[in-house]
């Protein structure tokens, strides 16, 4: 059987890129809800599909590891023949890889293992990632003007905001209508399976690319999504599809990155399916818009709880109105990235994160105590040296005082052994 790649079993295809938690925090970025095709398939291993490929990513403090499955004649598709599990050691492989050698593990015919100097994917990775954007520096900005995010910010570093296929993303957030991670996932996973190239199969786990618009658009294709349990989303992603084929052409959603945040929202909202929130999803995840904001329950909340944001109080719904006062009040507080900032708070909002927080919190609380107890002990030790000091004192005066005390006319009392 066909299994995940592990870094720890040491295959030689394992890549490296330099990139530091603090820039990158795998768990966080691919498990906040912005994308859908991520799995944890091992500890601290997440597989997906991403450019028509099928990736296992997995980190240590500096450096980024890739494994992307590939075929020889059919990059993307095909096959993968099972890892031994008496795979040479990492530091083995990476001697080799680093050096540019090809090297293939017994019995791994078929498998493309690229040379160092193979730079596709770690492109294709970067703009994914867009490691072009440091990190650690918006957030040191944030921080300085923003109090509340900065003590967020200390527990989740490295969240990044990923560069989607904007057919990818649009269609995903489609399904997201009234629903929740978990819920979407399932919905996105049984799109891609009913309508999607089929890329390989792992461990019993079918991979499929994105379906196209074409696939989408099709006539049977609202029923089909009916029947998996879509309900009215499956209208929405159909007429959303056939729309932009009839009225735009396949490379639209593409062609509104290069249109002002605006006009792109305005342009997506014109799609069946699509409000504001669902438009600036994919305004900020794969069209380039930085500044976009999505506001939702979970971020209205956020804006009223830690902020103090008047914006829809003594409203029960979201409005148009109050999405965009929201989106200015947190543009103004952060500036052109204000789309990447509220993806943290965001984040830490989710209750799937919430053990990090009460984590965070027992770690302050133990170095609290500790230092108090530290602070206990030396302040008892100099208490007690003032009370032995003091003691000290009032026994030579009781001393001299019982010396000099007279039991007669003409006795004194005398030291005891005197």
């Amino acid at each position: 059987m066909l299994q995940h790649a592990l870094l720890s079993v040491g295959c030689k295809a394992w890549r490296a890129l330099s990139c530091p938690i603090s820039e990158l925090r795998l768990d966080l970025t691919l498990g906040c809800g912005q994308t859908f095709r991520w799995r944890e398939t091992g500890d601290g291993h997440w597989t997906g599909v991403m450019g028509g490929r099928v990736w296992t990513l997995t980190q240590t403090d500096d450096t980024l590891w890739y494994y992307v499955y590939t075929n020889q004649n059919n990059r993307g598709t095909g096959s993968v023949p099972e890892m031994s599990s008496g795979a040479e050691s990492t530091e083995s492989a990476l001697d080799k890889r680093l050096k540019g050698v090809r090297v293939k593990q017994e019995g791994e015919e078929g498998l493309k293992v690229t040379s160092a100097h193979d730079s596709t994917e770690q492109e294709l990775l970067k703009d994914y990632f867009q490691l072009n954007i440091q990190l650690e520096n918006l957030y040191k900005d944030w921080g300085a003007c923003d109090d509340h995010f900065r003590q967020i910010a200390s527990i989740f570093t490295g969240v990044r905001m990923l560069k989607q296929d904007p057919v990818e993303c649009l269609f995903s957030f489609i399904c997201s209508s009234n629903n929740h991670i978990s819920r979407i996932q399932g919905m996105v996973e049984r799109l891609c399976h009913t309508l999607g190239p089929r890329l390989l199969t792992i461990e019993d786990t079918h991979y499929h690319d994105f379906p196209t618009l074409q696939a989408l658009a099709g006539n049977d294709v609202e029923a089909c999504l009916r029947d998996l349990g879509f309900g009215y989303r499956a209208r929405f992603l159909q007429q959303s599809a056939r729309l932009i084929l009839d009225k735009h052409s396949p490379d639209w959603l593409h062609q509104l990155r290069s249109a002002p945040y605006e006009e792109a929202r305005e342009a997506l909202r014109t799609l069946p399916g699509v409000g504001v929130k669902v438009a600036d999803c994919a305004c900020l995840m794969s069209l380039d818009k930085l500044d976009a904001v999505p506001v939702d329950t979970h971020v209205w909340q956020i804006a009223k709880r830690d902020y103090g944001c008047s914006s829809g109080n003594g409203q029960k719904t979201l409005t148009d109105k109050v999405h965009r006062e929201i989106g200015d009040f947190f543009r103004q507080l952060w500036g052109p990235y204000a789309g990447w900032a509220h993806s943290v708070l965001f984040c830490a909002d989710l209750k799937k994160f919430q053990k990090l927080k009460e984590q965070a919190a027992g770690v302050k609380t133990e170095s609290v105590k500790s230092e108090g107890d530290q602070k206990g002990k030396s302040g008892s030790k100099k208490q007690k040296d003032r009370l032995s000091e003091r003691n000290n004192v009032k026994g030579k005066t009781a001393k001299k005082i019982k010396l000099e005390k007279p039991l007669g006319r003409n006795r004194t009392v005398k030291e005891e052994g005197e």
